[in-house]
């Protein structure tokens, strides 16, 4: 019967440290940090085209976009085998 008595606990947050609280709201955006992902990596492979005059810049593109799309890979199989685990 006690348990029945008590209202449901809610959240300390204090609006005044987190002003998204006074409306409810603390997700993250997942699919549009995806799609932002796959359009990064995509202009780094795109800002191969001009006037290099050393290869430098061009490794560290086709690293940086190569090493974005392999995070976004093991992301996309982590999110499809979490269920199973």
């Amino acid at each position: 019967m006690a348990k029945a008595d008590k209202a449901p606990a809610r959240a300390a947050v204090d609006p005044h440290d987190e002003p998204s609280a006074e409306w409810g709201w603390h997700g993250s955006f997942p699919k549009g940090t995806r799609i932002a992902g796959w359009f990064t990596a995509a202009a780094m492979f795109f800002m191969l085209i001009g006037n290099h005059h050393g290869r430098t810049e061009d490794v560290w593109l086709i690293g940086i976009g190569a090493g974005l799309i392999l995070l976004l890979v093991i992301d996309q199989i982590r999110r499809r085998t979490s269920w199973r685990r």
